[in-house]
């Protein structure tokens, strides 16, 4: 059992992590179109910076570290995504 949950631990980390990458630029995409340039420049651009060095990791096959730093852009998209729908939300009003 220990061996086949090693394998698999082994496995997940030797390849890239396609759907992660995916994930990442969606949600950019998403929080760019949610205005996130105007209300959350910041959060915006380090969601960039973590998707561009989640692509330099995969040039350099370090899959674990890429899939972090993807899982981070990810995250600070959907953060800013929030921010931005939190201010349209409230110019509505």
């Amino acid at each position: 059992m220990l061996l086949a949950l090693a394998l698999f631990l082994t496995a997940c980390e030797t390849a890239p992590p396609v759907q992660e990458m995916s994930d990442a630029r969606q949600a950019i995409a998403v929080a760019r179109e949610a205005g996130a340039e105007n209300y959350a420049a910041d959060t915006l651009r380090e969601a960039e910076a973590y998707l561009d060095s989640a692509q330099k990791r995969l040039g350099e096959r370090a899959y674990a570290q890429a899939r972090r730093d993807a899982l981070q852009a990810k995250n600070r998209a959907l953060h800013a995504l929030a921010v931005a729908d939190q201010h349209a939300r409230d110019d509505d009003i």
